[in-house]
C-alpha cells in the first residue's frame, strides 16, 4: 500500500469515528428533551433523528466545504506541502472525536465545532506558529460561549412565562391551550419552513431570497394553522374540577410541537454540522487527488453519505448517556418545556446564523434548558451538573488543540 492510500484509508476511518461521536454527543442533544419528557421514546427518537440528520446531512449537508475549516488558519502555510495538512486535518479528526467520545461516556453535551476549531488551531499552531492562526476568529467562538446560551436562555425563559400565564395558571388550562395551539402551531411552522427555504436549499438548487421563503414560509403556517384547528376539536374535553385530567391533556397537545421541532433541530444539524466530520476527509480527499491546497472543495456525494450514516449509527450505540443529562439531569423536562426549550434553541440558531453571529447549537440548547428551569424558580435546576456542563465547554478548544498539535508531530515525525 503507497502512502496516499494509506492516508486515505486513515482518513476515511477517523472520519466515521468523527461522525459516530458527533451522532453521540449533539444529535442525542437535539432529542434529548423529547425523550426526557416522554414526548418519544428512545427507539423513536433513533427512528425520527435517523430520517432528520440523513436528510438534512445528505440533501443540504454543503457540497463545497472550507478546506481549513471556518477560516481559523492561513492557508499559504502548506502551499509548499500540502501533504502536511492532510496530517493535520488526520490529527484534527482523531483529536476531537477522542474528546467527543470522552464527553458523551461522561454525558456531557459539548459544541462538535468548538471540537473541530480547537482542532485545527492546534495543528496550525505547530505547522505554523502562532501567526497561522486567526485569533479574530477564535475570539469569536470564545464569545459564543456566552452568546448562544444567554440567548437561548432567555428566549426560552420568555416563551415559557409566556404559555405558562396563557395556559396553565388558567382554571381551564385545555380550553385555553387549544385556543392557542394554533397560533402556536402558525408562529412554529413559519419559522422552521423560512429556516428551512432561505439559504436552506441552495445544494437542491432553490436558492430562494428571504421575500421568497417567507412566502412559502408563511403558506406553511397558514396550512398548519388550519390542521391544528382541525386536530384540536378532536381532543376530548376534561371537565374543570379534574384539574390533573386537565394538565395531562394539556401537555399531550404540546408533545406533538415538541416532536415536531426536535425534527427541525435534527435536520439542521444533519445540514451544517455534518461538515465537522466530512470537510476535513473532503480536503484530504483533493489534496490526495491534485497535490495542492485549495480554499474550497468539492464534497463528492459518498462522503456525505457516510457521514450521514456515521452520525445515526453513533446516536443508536453511545447517545443514551448525553440524553440523559439533556432530558433529565439539568432540571425536570415536560412536553411543554420541551418545547420552549427546542423552539428557543432553534429559533435562536435560525436568527443568528442569518445575522452572521458564531453560535453553538449544543450551547444555545443547554441554555434554553436552564432557561426553561429557570422560569420556573432557580430551586428546580441542577447546578452541579451545570457547572460540570461549563468546565466541559471550557475544556473543549484547549484539550483538542493540544492533543491535534500531539497528533500533528507524530503523524510528521513517523510518516516524514
Amino acid at each position: 500500500m503507497d502512502l496516499n492510500t494509506f492516508l486515505l484509508v486513515f482518513a476515511i476511518a477517523a472520519c466515521i469515528y468523527m461522525a459516530c461521536n458527533i451522532g453521540a454527543n449533539d444529535v442525542a442533544n437535539a432529542m434529548g428533551t423529547s425523550v426526557g419528557s416522554g414526548s418519544l421514546t428512545f427507539k423513536q427518537a433513533i427512528l425520527i433523528a435517523a430520517v432528520a440528520e440523513f436528510a438534512g446531512a445528505y440533501l443540504v449537508g454543503g457540497h463545497v466545504s472550507d478546506t481549513i475549516r471556518k477560516g481559523m488558519l492561513d492557508p499559504t502555510i502548506f502551499a509548499d506541502d500540502p501533504i502536511h495538512l492532510v496530517y493535520g486535518m488526520i490529527g484534527a479528526l482523531i483529536a476531537s472525536a477522542v474528546w467527543l467520545n470522552l464527553a458523551s461516556y461522561l454525558g456531557w453535551p459539548v459544541s462538535t465545532t468548538h471540537s473541530i476549531v480547537g482542532a485545527v488551531v492546534g495543528f496550525g499552531v505547530m505547522a505554523g506558529g502562532l501567526d497561522a492562526v486567526s485569533w479574530g476568529k477564535v475570539g469569536k467562538v470564545v464569545m459564543s460561549w456566552v452568546i448562544s446560551p444567554a440567548m437561548g436562555g432567555l428566549c426560552s425563559f420568555i416563551l415559557f412565562r409566556f404559555i405558562t400565564y396563557q395556559i396553565f395558571s388558567r382554571r381551564n388550562p385545555l380550553l385555553y391551550a387549544k385556543r392557542l395551539l394554533p397560533y402556536l402551531v402558525f408562529m412554529v411552522c413559519i419559522i422552521l419552513a423560512n429556516a428551512m427555504l432561505y439559504k436552506g436549499l441552495k445544494n437542491l438548487h432553490l436558492d430562494l431570497s428571504f421575500v421568497q421563503a417567507m412566502a412559502y414560509a408563511i403558506l406553511v403556517g397558514v396550512a398548519g394553522f388550519f390542521l391544528s384547528k382541525v386536530i384540536v376539536k378532536k381532543v376530548p374535553d376534561v371537565p374543570k374540577r379534574e384539574i390533573h385530567k386537565q394538565l395531562e391533556s394539556t401537555e399531550k397537545i404540546f408533545k406533538y410541537l415538541q416532536i415536531l421541532t426536535a425534527f427541525y433541530i435534527a435536520f439542521a444539524h444533519g445540514s451544517n454540522d455534518v461538515a465537522n466530520a466530512v470537510g476535513p476527509l473532503a480536503a484530504v480527499v483533493a489534496i490526495l487527488k491534485n497535490g495542492t491546497v485549495q480554499m474550497k472543495v468539492d464534497m463528492p456525494s459518498w462522503i456525505l453519505a457516510m457521514g450521514g450514516a456515521c452520525i445515526v449509527f453513533g446516536l443508536l450505540i453511545w447517545g443514551r448517556r448525553v440524553m440523559e443529562t439533556i432530558g433529565n439531569k439539568i432540571t425536570e423536562i415536560t412536553p411543554s418545556r420541551g418545547f420552549c426549550a427546542t423552539f428557543g434553541a432553534a429559533t435562536v440558531v435560525l436568527v443568528c446564523s442569518k445575522m452572521g453571529l458564531p453560535v453553538s447549537t449544543t450551547h444555545t440548547l443547554v441554555g434554553s434548558v436552564i432557561g426553561v428551569g429557570f422560569a420556573r424558580g432557580l430551586p428546580t435546576l441542577n447546578l452541579g451538573i451545570i457547572q460540570e456542563i461549563v468546565t466541559s465547554w471550557l475544556a473543549t478548544v484547549p484539550f483538542t488543540a493540544v492533543l491535534s498539535a500531539i497528533l500533528f508531530k507524530i503523524l510528521l515525525i513517523t510518516l516524514g
